[in-house]
């Protein structure tokens, strides 16, 4: 099936096939470097909504963890899944159809790493969101998880599992 683009996406799209450079700037590393921001975000909405839930509320950090990661992907999926479908008219199915591998798997390592630091850092069992403990470790596995879902992200866009949408 065939999907249209809008402008954006297009400009973002048009180099996810990997051609055999391995210049830092050449467009494929942009796109992943685009692809896995994009995913950070959604990931990074919520975990941090999960985590301030848990916390608050007093949650085992196990607990606490899979509420994140539930919403996390709830948010990764929702900010793929509408606009592609609002660009290409794609249905719900359709468009889950088209991005869920390349979702799952991006967000899986994120949240796995996000989370790992998070409780090995103490942040997820501080007791509350105004320990600074609670915001150094996020500070700590957000970028920590996107530097991990990178090279992931990098061979499901050269495998064509997951594009930039």
């Amino acid at each position: 099936m065939k999907h249209h683009h809008d402008s954006h996406s297009d400009d973002c799209c048009k180099h996810h096939v990997v051609h055999d450079r391995v210049e830092p700037n050449s467009p494929f590393w942009q796109t992943v470097a685009h692809a896995t921001l994009h995913c950070l975000t959604g990931c990074v909405i919520g975990e941090l909504l999960g985590l301030m839930i848990g916390v608050s509320l007093g949650l085992h950090p196990y607990v606490s963890m899979a509420l994140s990661t539930m919403l996390a992907y709830i948010s990764g999926f929702s900010l793929t899944i509408f606009p592609l479908m609002r660009s290409t008219g794609l249905t719900l199915s359709s468009a889950f159809q088209a991005i869920w591998v390349g979702e799952v798997i991006s967000i899986g390592v994120m949240e796995l790493i996000m989370n790992a630091i998070d409780y090995h850092m103490g942040g997820i069992r501080t007791g509350s969101i105004s320990n600074l403990l609670f915001w150094e470790a996020l500070a700590v596995a957000v970028p920590a998880g996107y530097i991990a879902a990178f090279p992931v992200n990098a061979w499901l866009i050269k495998r064509e599992l997951k594009k930039c949408h």
